[in-house]
């Protein structure tokens, strides 16, 4: 038995590049241990099975347990039968773990579907809690890209991806000693279900820079996977998206220099987005200014963050009517226009940005050697209402753990379309309705005012929304004037920024069946 499972070893080590990190929180475990692991396709039994060392029992359901092309892989580990539907094979594991045996559980009964954490089962916790067991979280990474997985049309499969399995600390599950019943058992997987997705945030790779995780996003997803479009209807893949990143930063890199903050005055629109990416991709930090705080504002924060330069737009500084807002500007900072700049770009500097973004990581790197994901990635300002409005700095792990952070906690999905119509220059606009989707295969349509409240509903309905974010004032607007088919495709709807009344949550529970 242990020749074949060294044989596996080998062989899934050199298909799949197997990485192993935290094997001594095993040790650490002891011998009475409850290892949770997610579930992220066929791999994952074998791959525990063989790169784990000492002896473990797998608990699986029945069904899968009698199945006929299983049988023989199970023949080469300890199985535990369990029927879901029986009580007691949940008691017969309890007593087993009793004994001193390190068992291991898929606590989401199934292979997800969404690429994260999905149910977490109640009676998990519950085993860990009546066993006295430790729990050992363990995540599977890489392994959802395989065809082995159910991640077909949401990802970009290949058949050998990096695969790594990373051991956590081991922790206990323990509900207070006067919970007794239903009650504990819920609380049990209530702190099971806190651990899994404490494991997955852990295990999330969003110690690096936003740059970094946009080409990672498109190795993921696939350069052909459509991720942001406007109300120009001109839809940018992550190829588009990244070459014409790198067109636009290599000219502002021209009119700026290395490290330097640059003021943005524009709209929730593609074109910001390509501005602020391409400032990254040469080493800039985007500064997002408020254009609705009047000219004494923005000269007031232009001047906290000692700005030199603003990229803004003429079509915008004209429909936005900010005409004599940005001629007051123009005398305290240099305007540097789009316009102007589309101008200059040539078909040489296509190519040279179609060459770029075909080898992006080299590129970037190539051109910000320094960049850290503790180097500041973008400056936001508060609202002025008390006092001068106040320069807040965030690094590049400020805002990936905050995506991050939403993406294990909610079933987001590459198909999913995301409406933002909030601004850019709020923190919730920029991390939740943009960066979230676009770091993580999602579409997003952007939409300039969230005031429009007839249209945002006529938009959702048009492109098929699927999740919204914002504010009460917003959200209670929209509802007053859509019709109750507009936001039939939505999943969710967050309300952020600032208190959710129960009147809004109410409409949209009972007019549009979103909860």
């Amino acid at each position: 038995m242990d020749l074949i499972k060294t044989f596996l070893r080998w062989i899934l080590k050199r298909l799949y590049k197997v990485e192993i990190n935290g094997l001594e929180n095993l040790e650490r475990a002891g011998d009475r241990v409850l290892i949770v692991a997610n579930h992220t396709s066929f791999l994952d039994g074998p791959l525990l099975a063989v790169f784990l060392p000492g002896s473990l029992t797998f608990a699986i359901n029945t069904q899968i347990a009698e199945s006929r092309w299983l049988r023989p892989a199970l023949k080469l580990v300890k199985i535990f039968p369990m029927d879901p539907t029986n009580p007691l094979s949940a008691k017969s594991l309890i007593r087993y773990m009793q004994e001193d045996h390190r068992a291991v559980i898929f606590p989401e009964g199934r292979i997800t579907v969404t690429g994260t954490l999905m149910k977490i089962y109640d009676g998990t916790g519950m085993i860990a809690d009546k066993s006295d067991a430790m729990v050992l979280p363990v995540r599977i990474d890489g392994a959802q890209y395989t065809p082995f997985s159910h991640m077909r049309g949401r990802v970009r499969l290949r058949w050998f991806p990096k695969i790594r399995l990373t051991l956590l600390p081991p922790q206990k599950v323990h509900p207070p000693a006067d919970v007794r019943g239903r009650a504990r058992r819920q609380q049990a997987g209530q702190q099971l279900s806190h651990i899994m997705t404490d494991m997955m945030f852990a295990t999330s790779h969003y110690h690096s820079t936003l740059f970094d995780a946009l080409i990672d996003a498109r190795r993921v997803h696939g350069g052909n996977h459509i991720v942001m479009e406007d109300i120009e209807r001109r839809p940018f893949n992550y190829n588009k998206l990244i070459m014409a990143s790198f067109v636009l930063g290599k000219k502002l890199a021209h009119l700026t220099q290395s490290g330097e903050y640059v003021g943005l005055l524009l709209p929730s629109i593609c074109t910001t987005m390509l501005t602020f990416m391409g400032l990254h991709s040469r080493g800039r930090v985007p500064a997002m200014l408020n254009y609705t705080v009047g000219a004494r504002g923005l000269i007031s924060a232009c001047r906290t963050a000692q700005l030199r330069r603003v990229i803004t737009s003429r079509r915008f500084i004209e429909l936005a009517r900010l005409g004599e807002i940005a001629e007051e500007l123009s005398k305290q900072v240099e305007l540097i226009y789009l316009e102007d700049i589309g101008k200059q770009i040539t078909a040489f500097d296509k190519l040279a940005g179609a060459v770029s973004g075909l080898f992006a990581a080299s590129s970037y790197r190539r051109h910000c050697p320094q960049d850290s994901p503790d180097d500041p990635a973008v400056v936001l300002f508060t609202s002025g209402s008390e006092g001068a409005p106040k320069g807040v700095v965030l690094s590049h792990s400020n805002l990936m753990a905050n995506r991050t952070q939403l993406s294990v906690c909610v079933d987001f999905s590459s198909r999913d379309i995301i409406l933002n119509a909030l601004p850019l220059f709020h923190s919730f606009g920029l991390t939740s309705s943009t960066l979230l989707p676009l770091l993580s295969g999602m579409k997003v349509f952007f939409y300039p005012s969230p005031l429009h409240y007839r249209i945002v509903p006529e938009i959702a309905y048009d492109i098929n929304a699927t999740i919204m974010f914002g504010t009460n004032t917003f959200l209670a607007g929209y509802a007053r004037f859509a019709h109750p088919y507009d936001f039939y495709s939505v999943r969710y709807v967050f309300a952020g920024a600032e208190k959710l009344h129960e009147d809004t949550r109410r409409v949209w529970s009972e007019k549009f069946g979103v909860r």
